[in-house]
């Protein structure tokens, strides 16, 4: 039995994970690759996300990414890597990160020693990360850890939430949620994006969403209204308990007490980070 309380690394991961996530929404990211000559929003984010891996093809990246049109990435992996070579991406993403937390959390909070307190947990969390058959978590781990405290806390929440997303493909397999699957039934939960917003951005047509939810449908896990039976909610509920078993270690080697503090830190920075606009406002609902 774990030491932690119930879903305490779920609840840290979700207090750090908005932060990181949200500079891949961000137009300082934009900028960035921009520059290098990336400007097509899906181009600028398979890049950025990665580049970590080194120049791979559209089947790694839609394999790693999982819930994205494989015919979607093909459209600009690997071509991106003919215009920016990997090391520039990750560059100019560690560039668009520091632009991105100082905006948003201001320059009084980047030199605070709440945020170094943050980073250095952070980090010891990750030290029990396992690589093993988790790809981007292991290719982000290859990464130096930069020396600015608000950057060091950012690579750390990299590191945190890709180890937990390549344990969470691996929940879905087991669960036999295919990637559309996937989405149709975590937005069923009232928890995932909207699907106005899936089929914006992961390439997918209402045509197939359609079938997704009569595959669902089929194995009884959504209803005629496409609403999760007891058995979709039973099965969600299991992804996310597998999803949390495989992603324990960190957390556990943090203790209870630091996984709180490290909690109530990364929610203090999502407060002020939310305030000043960080996140969009039509992903969800």
């Amino acid at each position: 039995m774990s030491p932690l309380p119930p879903r305490a690394g779920r609840r840290c991961h979700n207090a750090l994970n908005p932060l990181h996530s949200t500079v891949y929404f961000s137009p300082d990211l934009g900028t960035e690759l921009g520059a290098l000559g990336l400007e097509d929003p899906n181009a600028v984010y398979f890049a950025a996300r990665s580049a970590a891996m080194g120049a791979v093809g559209a089947g790694t990246v839609a394999a790693t990414f999982y819930n994205f049109n494989p015919e979607l990435v093909a459209r600009f992996v690997p071509a991106v890597w003919e215009t920016a070579e990997p090391a520039a991406v990750l560059d100019a993403r560690l560039r668009a990160a520091d632009t991105t937390l100082r905006r948003l959390l201001g320059e009084e909070v980047v030199a605070s020693p709440e945020l170094a307190e943050a980073a250095a947990l952070a980090l010891r969390a990750t030290e029990a990360c396992t690589p093993h058959a988790k790809p981007l978590y292991a290719a982000h781990a290859d990464l130096p850890v930069p020396d600015a405290p608000h950057l060091a806390y950012w690579h750390a929440a990299t590191l945190l939430r890709e180890h937990r997303g390549d344990a969470h493909l691996a929940a879905l397999l087991h669960a036999g949620l295919d990637p559309l699957e996937a989405l149709v039934s975590h937005t069923a939960t009232g928890k995932g994006m909207a699907p106005r917003w899936i089929l914006a951005t992961r390439g997918w047509r209402r045509a197939d969403w359609e079938a997704a939810q009569d595959r669902l449908r089929s194995r009884g896990l959504l209803d005629a209204e496409g609403a999760l039976t007891d058995a979709g909610t039973a099965l969600r509920a299991e992804v996310e308990e597998h999803t949390d078993r495989m992603d324990l270690a960190p957390y556990e080697h943090l203790g209870a007490e630091a996984v709180e503090r490290l909690t109530e830190l990364g929610r203090g920075f999502l407060l002020t980070a939310f305030a000043a606009g960080a996140f969009p406002k039509d992903a969800t609902g």
